[in-house]
């Protein structure tokens, strides 16, 4: 069952082609590294897909978007293009920008585990297919032109607003959108933008007619760049279809990118344009939203600094359902790490056959049983990860035989694939960290307890973990 934003209730899941699952998650726009927040609606995204093939054995072709031009501040028709906008902060080609930071957006998803898509299409790579999807709009009479750009006519579209419920009727200038005498609709949206007026110094514009990249200023008047929402339509059509089984993001995508994505879609092509809409709920820092806008974000780096890995995240982050509107603490995050860390302690300790013990395979079965009910319960991790637990105090209580033991291994192989955060990690210990260790041995050999004691806590300070025994002492990541 998974929770359908748009009919409002949960849904058997069903493909459209059996065994086969076709995904689409909208990725980041390339304009600076990606913050904490933005990695819960990809890491969502990514839970949904290992439990797919994991749990249920589909073949998913997952596509994630870069984008790297058309997406302007606000999520508006109008201003400055937020690439563009940092490109001309620190003087550089707006592709530059781009490609750095969509190589550190790469460089996080690695660190979080997140599995690789089948394809990474950039939407300044596809804007043939994005002018091909205007062009039918045009022709169906879903848009038209206006002195600045092209623009979709929401009035065309009777259902538009059925995802977000901010239909026609509901919506009133200003609510995420602006009055603009050129539209017939305020709601409008646009398609393609002129490069002219405040976009007549874009760097990055193609011709209208031929989808070719346009480098001389009112050469060709037609000249310009994609909206925003038209990329994903395009870029999902073009790897994916017309029709898509699922397709993810986080809540704020729902209006108005998600909903202009089923319009224009579905106008241009077959309808339901996506069967299974799925939206992760924000990340929240305290009592505000974590937003680039509000100067309140978090990197990955941020995390590391910390003493954190970034898998603590992953799972402090997967461990909370996906519709649960989750606030970001240090503390927590502390909890998830020990959480996190007793259970990569538990699968990677070795336990030894007894020719005794009890054949408890059936136990087993049942733990993995709760596991996948609560995982075909739209994602429900906590009680998923409850199962874990449960097993995991139960498997040190006992006896096992061979085949118990065997029992156990599958289960908890299939914990890792769907999880993807209980691997055991190298740990390398800083030169600092191994200092303060030197410094807390010389401490413990004369005898002062109290150094020795502060000099725990300052080791801890960085993630590590002083352990004594044997007359000696181990470190060990947190």
């Amino acid at each position: 069952m998974l929770y359908n934003t748009y009919s409002k209730k949960e849904e058997e899941f069903t493909p459209l082609k059996p065994g086969i699952v076709t995904m689409y998650t909208c990725g980041p726009t390339v304009y600076g590294r990606p913050h904490i927040g933005n990695y819960s609606s990809f890491l969502m995204a990514d839970l949904l897909r290992r439990w797919l093939e994991v749990g249920h054995g589909y073949t998913v072709t997952h596509v994630k978007n870069i984008t790297d031009v058309g997406h302007l501040v606000h999520d508006a028709d109008a201003g400055d293009d937020k690439v563009q906008k940092q490109a001309e902060k620190e003087r550089v080609h707006p592709l530059a920008i781009a490609r750095r930071y969509e190589g550190e957006f790469l460089e996080d998803e690695q660190a979080l585990r997140i599995q690789e898509p089948a394809h990474r299409p950039r939407a300044s790579e596809y804007i043939k297919e994005q002018l091909a999807m205007v062009k039918i709009l045009l022709q169906k009479n879903h848009a038209y032109e206006t002195e600045d750009g092209v623009y979709f006519s929401v009035s065309t579209f009777p259902r538009y607003g059925a995802l977000s419920g901010n239909t026609l009727e509901n919506l009133s200038a200003g609510a995420r959108i602006e009055v603009d005498e050129k539209k017939k609709h305020p709601a409008d949206f646009a398609l393609w933008k002129k490069c002219v007026g405040e976009n007549g110094m874009h760097v990055l514009r193609w011709s209208f007619a031929s989808g070719d990249v346009s480098t001389s200023e009112g050469e060709d008047p037609s000249s310009g760049f994609p909206g925003w929402h038209i990329e994903c339509s395009a870029m999902s059509r073009a790897l994916l279809g017309e029709q898509l089984d699922i397709h993810t993001g986080g809540e704020d995508n729902i209006f108005p990118h998600h909903e202009c994505e089923i319009a224009q879609s579905e106008c241009s092509g077959k309808s339901p344009f996506v069967r299974y809409w799925l939206h992760k709920r924000r990340i929240d820092l305290g009592d505000q939203k974590m937003s680039k806008s509000l100067g309140n974000v978090l990197s990955i780096s941020d995390i590391t600094a910390k003493g954190f890995s970034p898998l603590d995240l992953r799972y402090s982050f997967l461990s909370v359902h996906y519709r649960t509107n989750l606030k970001f603490s240090w503390k927590g995050l502390e909890n998830a790490r020990t959480a996190r860390r007793s259970i990569v302690e538990w699968m990677n300790t070795p336990l030894t056959p007894d020719a005794k013990g009890r054949d408890s395979t059936d136990d087993v079965s049942a733990f993995s049983a709760r596991f996948a009910d609560a995982m075909d319960d739209d994602l429900n991790t906590s009680a998923a990860l409850a199962a874990v637990f449960d097993c995991m105090h139960w498997s040190r209580s006992v006896n096992h035989s061979s085949a118990t033991l065997d029992a156990l291994q599958a289960f908890t192989a299939v914990v890792r694939d769907t999880f993807g955060c209980f691997e055991a990690e190298e740990e390398t210990v800083p030169a600092n960290v191994l200092a303060l260790a030197k410094e807390r041995e010389d401490a413990r050999a004369r005898k002062d307890f109290s150094a020795s004691d502060r000099l725990r806590e300052e080791i801890r300070a960085f993630g590590f973990e002083v352990r004594d025994g044997g007359g000696e002492q181990t470190l060990r990541k947190l």
